[in-house]
């Protein structure tokens, strides 16, 4: 009976119409049949109370257009609740416009594959619009393929994984009738190629060999010994640095609270070293390290990296390689360098920011037990009558 009735109060809705201060707007609410908190949600609309000219009432006469839409939209929405009936104006004619939202609402700031894989998405649609009837199992499927060609190692994997989850809300939103990535797996594209990374000595060579950026110098120096990403550094601010330590963008699940990491001597002489080149008393959401982009930052680190005389081909993300290689040297713990490069688990040290160091061979086998000062027993042979007929045979055929 109270269902009902509330219903009906639905069917009848009106708006409430609440002036602004200055009496010359009116501003329209949902009248829900209540004045608790989320009862009398905004429309966003307003009219002139009174229109000075014919633009002003041009406005008022589709404002109120639209408020007989919202209004019929709202009532048709509150009959469908308990059918499988969803309204036509729910959906988005565009799934573009649908996969914006959904990264909208579901992005984490500790992780970005879910909006790389939106871009990566629309470049591999390449238009401006795409009908939901456009994404089948085949388009899905040449999506991946897209996806294994255009990267490397385990990010197809997470990005088309992030795919299915906003095609599986669009299965359960009605855009689909049967979900069309069910039969397409995300999977990973093992790069053949090792990535180069900086053994000690080169680090040494390194900082003694100058560059013609010097926040470039700077910065990727500070990556040496921090282990922190391009897009990280990049946007690095003072705030993020406290009392020598660096407090990062991650989010510890255990606590809630941001990961912070020791910084390094040389870490904190860069830091020291920014702040003396500021003209001005550096503010908390200053940039530390003023970089170009990335492709630029990696044409000078080349540079910088063959004036050093280091033969290897070194990016920017071979310094968060070079940490973690490093440390393990050192034989610390992969738990603990899991925790230094902001990893939950040590799944991605012991795959893909580790090498195996081998020793010589010779090294390697004298640590077998050896018998020492125990003659080796000389092997004894018993001759049998056929082998001396076979040895008399032999002979008598060379004479």
């Amino acid at each position: 009976m109270r269902c009902d009735l509330l219903r009906f109060k639905i069917a009848r809705m009106n708006f409430i119409q609440i002036p602004n201060r200055k009496k010359d707007k009116i501003f329209y609410y949902y009248d829900l049949g209540g004045r608790g908190k989320g009862q009398r949600p905004a429309t966003g609309i307003f009219t002139y109370i009174k229109p000075k000219d014919q633009i002003q009432k041009n406005h008022n006469k589709e404002a109120r257009l639209i408020l007989e839409t919202k209004k019929s939209q709202f009532i048709i929405e509150s009959q469908a609740v308990g059918t499988p009936y969803m309204p036509q104006h729910k959906f988005r004619d565009n799934f573009l416009d649908y996969f914006a939202e959904y990264v909208k609402l579901n992005r984490k700031n500790d992780n970005r594959h879910l909006s790389c894989c939106f871009t990566k998405f629309k470049c591999f649609v390449g238009k401006s619009f795409i009908s939901p009837i456009e994404i089948t199992e085949n388009f899905c499927k040449r999506f991946r393929q897209y996806l294994l060609d255009q990267l490397t190692g385990e990010t197809p994997q997470n990005y088309f994984a992030r795919f299915k989850w906003a095609i599986e809300a669009a299965t359960r939103d009605k855009y689909f009738l049967v979900n069309p990535t069910n039969k397409v797996s995300a999977i990973a594209n093992p790069s053949i190629a090792l990535k180069d990374n900086l053994e000690a000595d080169e680090y040494i060579s390194l900082l003694g060999t100058p560059c013609c950026n010097e926040d470039v110098k700077a910065a990727f120096t500070f990556s040496l010994y921090t282990a922190l990403r391009w897009v990280d550094v990049k946007h690095l601010k003072w705030s993020d640095i406290k009392e020598g330590v660096l407090v990062t963008r991650i989010i510890q699940r255990k606590t809630g609270k941001p990961l912070v990491l020791t910084l390094h001597t040389i870490a904190l002489r860069i830091i020291e070293q920014q702040r003396k080149k500021q003209a001005v008393m550096p503010q908390g959401n200053d940039l530390i390290f003023h970089l170009p982009t990335a492709n630029g930052a990696n044409k000078i680190l080349g540079e910088w990296i063959k004036k050093a005389e280091i033969n290897k081909k070194i990016t920017w993300s071979c310094a968060r390689l070079s940490f973690s290689i490093l440390l393990q040297d050192e034989r610390v713990d992969e738990a603990t360098v899991a925790n230094l490069l902001g990893h939950t688990t040590t799944t991605q040290v012991r795959k893909t920011y580790k090498r195996h160091r081998l020793k010589p061979q010779t090294e390697a086998i004298n640590v077998l037990p050896t018998l020492v000062d125990v003659p080796l027993a000389q092997p004894q042979y018993k001759q049998t009558q056929k082998m001396k007929y076979v040895y008399n045979y032999s002979l008598k055929q060379a004479k």
